[in-house]
C-alpha cells in the first residue's frame, strides 16, 4: 500500500502524531520547527501554532489543555494563553540529553523517554508522569527513546531504543505503572530503516514508522512483520490512527539533515501522509492530571 500526502506541511522534523476525539483533529509537533500543528480532515483546514521552544511530544489533558514534553522539562500548557505549569525538569545534570518520544498509558499517565542528541551515548531514561504529577523513572541507559505505545488492554508496553534496531515489550502493571519481563518483540536488523514512533491497532498489531526506511510496517502480535506501507519520502517518524472511525493511519515525516539534492527529489519531505490500512486504531487515553 502507498501512503498519500495529506498536508504539505514541510516540517523540519514532524513527530508525535495523535488523534484528539474532543476536537476531531489530528495533532502533531514539528520539533525543530518549534510548532504544533492540527489537521481537520473534514474541512481540510490546517493550523500551525508557533512555539518558543521545541515540543518533543505532548498529549491532551482530560481537564483541558495539554501536557507537553519540551526538550528540558515537562509542563502543563494552556495553548490558548501560553500559560505553563511546570511538572518536572528532565536530566538537568546532562547537557546533551533531551526528551523525545512519549504516549499516555490506558490509565492516563504520560510515559516519556529521552535521547542523547550530543554523543548518542546511552545515558538517558524513560519517565512516568502520574495523574497526581508524581514522577518515576522506568528505564535507564537509553540512547534514543522511541516507539512507546500500549497494547489495547494496556497490559504490554512497547519501546525501542532506536540504535539497538529492535522493539522490545514489557509487561505493564496498569495499577502501579511498573514494567517487568523485558523481551525482544521485533528485530529490525534486516529492515531498511530504524524503529521510530509507533502506535497500535484494535487487533493488537504494532505499527512502526521506519526512520530512513521509506515505510511503515505492521508487526503482528507474534512479532512478524505482516504489512508494509510505502511512504514516498526518506524519513517517516511517527504514526497514529485517526478519523472519526479511527480507520486512517496518519504518518509524520522529517526533513532533518536532508541535503538539497534529497529535498529536490522529495519535496514532500516533512509532510503529513495518510492511508487506510484496513484495520482500526485504539484511542489514546487523555492525560489524567
Amino acid at each position: 500500500m502507498q501512503a498519500r500526502l495529506a498536508v504539505d506541511s514541510r516540517n523540519h522534523h514532524g513527530e508525535g502524531a495523535l488523534w484528539n476525539p474532543v476536537d476531531g483533529k489530528l495533532w502533531w509537533t514539528d520539533i525543530e520547527g518549534r510548532s504544533l500543528w492540527s489537521h481537520d480532515s473534514d474541512s481540510g483546514r490546517n493550523v500551525r501554532y508557533p512555539m518558543e521552544e521545541r515540543v518533543c511530544c505532548f498529549a491532551p489533558r482530560s481537564r483541558g489543555g495539554l501536557i507537553v514534553a519540551f526538550a528540558d522539562r515537562v509542563s502543563l500548557l494552556d495553548l490558548a494563553t501560553g500559560e505553563q505549569v511546570p511538572v518536572c525538569a528532565f536530566e538537568p545534570d546532562q547537557a546533551d540529553t533531551r526528551l523525545n518520544d512519549g504516549r499516555t498509558d490506558r490509565q492516563g499517565r504520560l510515559i516519556v523517554g529521552g535521547m542523547n542528541e550530543g554523543s548518542g551515548a546511552p545515558t538517558s531514561s524513560v519517565l512516568s508522569i502520574g495523574t497526581d504529577l508524581a514522577v518515576n523513572r522506568l528505564i535507564d541507559g537509553v540512547a534514543c527513546s522511541n516507539s512507546i505505545c500500549f497494547s489495547p488492554d494496556g497490559s504490554v508496553m512497547y519501546f525501542a531504543d532506536t540504535p539497538e534496531r529492535e522493539i522490545v515489550a514489557y509487561d505493564y502493571d496498569g495499577r502501579t505503572g511498573g514494567v517487568s519481563n523485558r523481551r525482544r518483540f521485533a528485530g529490525f536488523d534486516d529492515e531498511p530503516g530504524l524503529p521510530d514512533g509507533s502506535c497500535v491497532d484494535a487487533e493488537g498489531g504494532v505499527w512502526n514508522a521506519e526512520w530512513e526506511g521509506r515505510r511503515v510496517v505492521r508487526i503482528a502480535p507474534d512479532g512478524r512483520i505482516d504489512r508494509v506501507i510505502d511512504v514516498p519520502v526518506w524519513k517517516p517518524t511517527c504514526c497514529a490512527f485517526g478519523g472519526p472511525d479511527l480507520a486512517t493511519l496518519y504518518i509524520t515525516t522529517s526533513r532533518l539533515h536532508s541535503d538539497a539534492n534529497v529535498l529536490a527529489q522529495e519535496p514532500e519531505s516533512g509532510g503529513l501522509f495518510a492511508v487506510e490500512p484496513g484495520v482500526r486504531g485504539v484511542l489514546d487515553t487523555p492525560f489524567g492530571g
